[in-house]
C-alpha cells in the first residue's frame, strides 16, 4: 500500500471501560517555495528556465504572459518534483518580449505562490529560417523538422516556436520520439569519425549519443526509441564483392543496410542483415554496374503490433517484414522479389518510396517518390499479409503535381488527416480524408525530408502518430 505524504498519529487513551480510543491526526505541512530565479535558455531563445527550491511540493506549474498584454495568462505542464531543487522549462515564448512568470508549487498541504519574475527574451537568429504556412483545418499541435541548420517546431501559422541549431546542421532528419525527446544524426567535420545520432531533450541538452554495433555507420533515416531507453537504428555495411558476374566490376564495394535494436546501455539486443536475407541481383542492373554500389538502402522502419519490423528499402523499391525474435524475412512486397498481388493501381505499385509507416493494423502509409510518372503522392495500402494481397484504398497528392526525386515522409493523423513531406520537392502539405489540403508551407518550404506533428512542446513525440 503507498504511504501517504502526510502523517497520522494516534494516541490510545485507556478509558475507564478500558477500550475508547481517540485519534489525532496531523495535517500536512503546506508546500513552499523557497526560492525561484529565471534564466535564459542558451540554445533557443525562444525558451526560458526556471529553476525553483521547493519543500512540501509534489508538482510546480510556472504561469507566464506578456508583460504588456493585460490578459492571456499561459502555463506550463505540471513538472513532477523530483528534488527539492530542479528546473522548470517555459516554452513558445515570442522573441524580444518581456514577460512575467510565477511558480506555483502543489501538495497535499494546499498551494504556494511564489514571486513574480521578470524576464525579456532575445531576438531570433539572423539565419533561422522563416515561413508562412496557413490552411482553413490543419490539425492542433506543431510541426517539427530538419532546415539548414536547425531543428524547428513551428505553429500553424508557420512561427518558428522551438529551434536548436547543429554546428553542421542535423543532417536532413530530425525527429520527435514517442520518448519526449528529438534525435537527429548530424554530421562531424572529420570523415573518419562515426556520425552518431544525438538525442537532445526539450531544452535543446543532449541527453546521449545513439549509434551501431561494430561500428557500423548509423544512417541518418530513421531511428525509433524506446520507452526502456533501447533504440533501433539502421546501419551502413560496406563489403568488398566480385560482380563481375552480375554486369559489374570484380572489387565493388556493395552497401547494405543492417537493423539493430540496441540497449539503453549500448548492447546488441538484435542484429539483422541484408547480406544474410537478399541477394545482389535484386538491386536492378543499371545500378549495379559502378564501382560502389548502393544496394538495399534503408530509408524508413516501423515497429508492428505484433512486435516485428517493417523496413523500407528505397533502391529496391520493396518493403519488407523482419521477424524481430528469430530474423527471418516474413514477407517482401514491392521490388524485383515482390510476393504480393495489387488491387487498385498499376505495377509497379511503388518506386524508390520513403516515409513507410504502419498506420493500424494491416494498413501502410507511404510516399510513393517515383511510381507514377503525374507526380509524387502519398499512398495507403490495406494489407493482408495471409493471402498475401494489398490494396490501394488512398492516394492523395499536391495539385499541380510535382515529384519528389529524394526523400519524403508520411504522417497518418487523427480524423482522416495525412501531413506529406515531398523531400527535394520543397513542399509540406496536410490533407484531410477527402484528399483536400488543409494546411501548408506557403512557399519556401526548402527540402523537407521528414516532418511530423507534436501535439506538445513539452513532450515531443508523446501521444502522436509516428
Amino acid at each position: 500500500m503507498t504511504r501517504p505524504r502526510w502523517l497520522a498519529v494516534a494516541l490510545f487513551v485507556a478509558g475507564a471501560c478500558g477500550d475508547d480510543h481517540q485519534a489525532i491526526v496531523v495535517p500536512p505541512a503546506p508546500p513552499a517555495i523557497a526560492g525561484a530565479v529565471v534564466t535564459a535558455n542558451p540554445d533557443n531563445v525562444l525558451s526560458a528556465v526556471v529553476s525553483v527550491r521547493v519543500a512540501n511540493t509534489d508538482s510546480v506549474i510556472v504561469h507566464f504572459h506578456a508583460a504588456a498584454a493585460a490578459t492571456g495568462d499561459s502555463a506550463t505542464p505540471a513538472s513532477p518534483v523530483v528534488a527539492d531543487s530542479f528546473d522548470v522549462p517555459v516554452l513558445g515564448l515570442l522573441p524580444g518580449q518581456r514577460y512575467v512568470l510565477r511558480a506555483v508549487a502543489y501538495g497535499p498541504g494546499g498551494t504556494a505562490v511564489g514571486d513574480s519574475l521578470g524576464f525579456t527574451t532575445g531576438p531570433l537568429p539572423t539565419d533561422l529560417p522563416a515561413y508562412s504556412a496557413g490552411g482553413d483545418a490543419p490539425g492542433p499541435g506543431f510541426v517539427v523538422f530538419g532546415a539548414g541548420q536547425f531543428g524547428v517546431v513551428i505553429d500553424n501559422t508557420g512561427r518558428v516556436v522551438w529551434y536548436h541549431r547543429f554546428p553542421n546542421g542535423p543532417g536532413l532528419n530530425f525527429q520527435p520520439q514517442p520518448t519526449g525527446r528529438y534525435v537527429a544524426r548530424p554530421t562531424t567535420p572529420d570523415p573518419a569519425d562515426r556520425d552518431l545520432w544525438v538525442e537532445i531533450d526539450p531544452l535543446g541538452r543532449t541527453e546521449r549519443t545513439l549509434g551501431c554495433a561494430r561500428n557500423l555507420e548509423p544512417r541518418f533515416h530513421d531511428l525509433i526509441a524506446e520507452p526502456d531507453g533501447s533504440y533501433w537504428v539502421m546501419c551502413d555495411e560496406p563489403r568488398i564483392m566480385d560482380l563481375s558476374s552480375v554486369g559489374g566490376v570484380p572489387s565493388a564495394v556493395v552497401t547494405g543496410t543492417v537493423v539493430q535494436h540496441m540497449s539503453a546501455t549500448g548492447a546488441l539486443l538484435f542484429e539483422w542483415s541484408a547480406f544474410d536475407h537478399f541477394a545482389i541481383t535484386d538491386l536492378d542492373s543499371a545500378s549495379r554496374v559502378g564501382p560502389t554500389v548502393n544496394w538495399t538502402h534503408g530509408n524508413a522502419l516501423d515497429l508492428d503490433a505484433d512486435g516485428n519490423l517493417v523496413v523500407s528499402f528505397r533502391s529496391l523499391s520493396e518493403i519488407t517484414k523482419i521477424d524481430t525474435r528469430t530474423g527471418a524475412v516474413l514477407w517482401r512486397m514491392g521490388g524485383s522479389r515482390n510476393e504480393f498481388s495489387f488491387d487498385g493501381g498499376a505495377w509497379p505499385p511503388f518506386l524508390h518510396q520513403h516515409g513507410v509507416r504502419l498506420t493500424q493494423r494491416g494498413s501502410i502509409t507511404l510516399l510513393d517518390n517515383l511510381g507514377d510518372p503525374a507526380g509524387s503522392r502519398a499512398e495507403r495500402y490495406a494489407v493482408d499479409a495471409a493471402g498475401r494481397t494489398a490494396r490501394l484504398v488512398d492516394s492523395v497528392g499536391p495539385t499541380p503535381s510535382l515529384t519528389a526525386q529524394l526523400g519524403g515522409a508520411t504522417q497518418t493523423l487523427p480524423g482522416g488527416h495525412t501531413l506529406v513531406a515531398y523531400g527535394n520537392a520543397a513542399r509540406l502539405e496536410e490533407y484531410d480524408s477527402a484528399g483536400n489540403v488543409v494546411w501548408r508551407i506557403q512557399a519556401g518550404a526548402g527540402y523537407i525530408f521528414r516532418a511530423e506533428r507534436i501535439r506538445s512542446l513539452y513532450r515531443p513525440g508523446v501521444g502522436s502518430p509516428r
